[in-house]
Formats: C-alpha cells, structure tokens, sequence
C-alpha cells in the first residue's frame, strides 16, 4: 500500500468541505443529516466540515425551513452575498452589464448606450456600468470576485488580443482584458459575444441538458459558438465557429444576414413581383410581409431557411450536433424559418440536428458572461478562504 503525504489529510479535508458546500448549493435549505445523505459523507465529518464553512462565512443556518416537519432539524444554505460577478455584453451601439451573487440571482442589470463604437468609450461605459451595478446591488464592491466580457472578436488564444474585431473602433490588435483590469480593477476575462451566447443558452437556455450543440447567431453579421461534449470549442486559435470564412468562395447568393436579405428582396420587387414591401426593405418589414402572405415576403423567407441551413448542414455534419440554436435579430423570426430549415436540413444529412430559437434572445451573451464570472467566483471564495485559514 502506497503511503500517504503529509498532505493527504489536508486534501481530504479540502475534498469533503468541497463536497459539503456543492451539496448545500444543490439541496438548501439541508439538514446534516441529509448533507451526509446526498454527499455519502459521515455525519462527523459533515460537522467538521460545516463549522470550517460557516467560520469563512460560505454557509449560514437557513433563514428559510423547507415545507413540511422539520423535527428540530438546524437547516444550512449557502451565503450567496460571499461573492459577486459582474457580465458586460459589448456591441456596436451600447454595453449591456449585469451582477449576479453566488447563487446566480442577478442582483442589478443596466445597459447604457455607446455615443460611438469605439474602445475607450467602452472602457468609460463599463467602468460606469460597474459602479451603478454594485450600487444598484446594495453590496459592497469589494465583493466582486471579476468580471467577465463578451466582445465581437476573437479572443487569441495565450495572448489575449483581439482579432476580427473591426466592429469596435479601435479593438483589433488590443489586449483589452488588461487594460479593462486596471480599470475596474479586478480579474477580467474577455470570449467572444457568440461563445458567451452558447455558454448563457447551456445556463438557462433551451440547451439546458445538452452536450452537443451550435448557437448560430444570424444578424448584422453571422457567427457561432460550439459546445462539444458539454464544454465550449474556442479551437486552436480560439476562432471556432468563425462562419464568415467557413465557404470561401461565397457570395450574397450564400449570405443570411440582413444587409443580403435587404438586397435580395429589393432585387426581387425591382424584377416587377407585386408586394407591399417597399424601400428601404429592412429586414422588420420583410417579415411582417411574410407573415401576411405577401409572395416576395414569403420568397425571401424561404431564401432566407435555405442560406441558413446551408451553414448550419457543415456544423451538424463534422460535429453530429444534437441541437442547433438560433439566435440574433433575424433568427429570432423562428415562426417563419424554423419548419423551413428543418425541411431543408431532413433532405441533406441523414442525421439532421433539433433547430430551436433562442430563449433568452437579446440577453444570451449576458447570461453567458454571469455563468462563466459565476463558476469562477465560486472556485475564488473557496481558495482564498483556504489561503486565509493557512
């Protein structure tokens, strides 16, 4: 029998109060008894491991009982004020930001509107958004564990800098995380918006569950965030799900996003189809046509299916994606495309993936910044409890 380290018992000890402490999350308001229940861990121990959790302020008796007899029972949950996360969503036009505790309750979201797509502004506008978050939140700032990013770029892998971020004067060739951290003052990470999506979709999306799946954002511009095996892709370069490049002969003939619906439909009115639509042919109005039977609204929607389906068919086809999400301004017509793409996909894979809408919409890339900031901020209040207590 191999012997143990001088270490071993302090591992077990990190091990069991680590085990304690998720049980509390999962189950609470939970009795000792029943944490030594669910964790498969001596009462003893469970004792042991609650009065080193309570002392760094992770747990507390429940101010709540659960229903039914408690028999006298002392019930546990976990502080969720112990920590704090902020998310921020960078766009073009405004910077959506929001706090969340450790139990993932948002405590404040605000967005504030971007007078010019540029990076200093960004960085002024975050650096706002985070001191009315945390005063919104009624809790001190101290408590923010970090902050997590969402930007319209790609994250290069090992250096930070961004690339394909030309939607942010200003962004491209920048290592915005540092500069971010001096500002706010705390750890940043920064990921791309569309990954975020995919991650907040996982969350509390309608990809709940599930292990493999594409988030397509189709918009102002197209791009996709992969999860595979239950964790994000980001791929060598942290450019996975860049669809702009995927076809590279491809023309507007190829393109779902709105600038090559609006052409397309203008190119179908002005061949004499009869309509109701009428210039400047933005994508709102395409779609309220088609809604209403009107036929060159309805060609461009089916138009619209195809291109879409035609890069979704590569991710489910390298990947065997169980479930693709739509999200984005023009996927967010689900009642219009999701049958059509469907259709289109059941006659060119023999393994077509479940295409849904997005649930949460406009909020994905915001809640994919919480969750991330949140797994991070509950690993921190642990360790640095551990470096304190040693």
């Amino acid at each position: 029998m191999a012997r143990q380290g001088p270490a071993a018992p302090a591992l077990l000890k990190d091990l069991n109060e680590r085990t304690v402490l998720e049980t509390i999350r999962a189950g609470a308001p939970i009795s000792r008894a029943e944490i030594s229940r669910r964790a498969g861990i001596s009462k003893p121990t469970v004792s042991l491991a609650l009065e080193s959790l309570r002392e760094s302020g992770l747990v507390r008796e429940a101010e709540r009982l659960p229903a039914g007899p408690s028999y006298g029972a002392v019930y546990f949950e976990p502080v969720s004020e112990a920590a704090l996360a902020l998310g921020f969503d960078v766009g073009t036009h405004f910077v959506r930001g929001a706090i969340c505790d450790l139990s993932g309750a948002v405590r404040a979201r605000q967005d504030v509107e971007l007078a010019q797509a540029e990076a200093g502004g960004v960085v002024e506008a975050i650096v706002r958004l985070r001191d009315s978050l945390t005063e919104a939140s009624g809790l001190s700032p101290e408590l923010v564990d970090g902050a997590v990013v969402g930007v319209p770029g790609v994250v290069e892998a090992g250096t930070g800098v961004l690339r394909l971020a030309g939607n942010v004067e200003g962004l491209e060739g920048r290592a915005f995380a540092g500069e971010l951290e001096r500002a706010l003052d705390v750890p940043v990470e920064l990921e791309n918006d569309i990954n975020l999506a995919a991650l907040g979709e996982l969350w509390q999306g309608v990809a709940g569950g599930v292990g493999n799946f594409a988030f397509l954002s189709v918009g102002a511009g197209l791009g996709a965030g992969l999860v595979l095996g239950g964790e994000l892709h980001r791929g060598r370069n942290g450019a996975a799900g860049e669809l702009d490049f995927a076809l590279g002969a491809r023309s507007d003939d190829d393109d779902p996003c709105a600038a090559a619906v609006s052409a397309l439909a203008s190119r179908l009115v002005s061949s004499g189809r009869q309509t109701e639509l009428a210039p400047p042919y933005d994508t709102r109005s395409i779609f309220g046509a088609a809604r209403n039977n009107d036929p060159v609204g309805r060609e461009v929607v089916g138009e619209v299916a195809r291109r879409i389906a035609l890069h979704v068919a590569p991710i489910a086809a390298v990947a065997d994606a169980e479930l693709v999400v739509l999200g984005g301004g023009i996927a967010a017509n689900g009642d219009l495309l999701l049958d059509p793409v469907g259709r289109v996909l059941a006659e060119w894979l023999p393994f077509p993936p479940r295409v849904e809408v997005s649930t949460l919409g406009e909020a994905a890339i915001l809640t994919g910044a919480l969750a991330v900031g949140l797994q991070a901020a509950r690993e921190d209040v642990f360790t640095r409890r551990e470096a304190l207590s040693a």
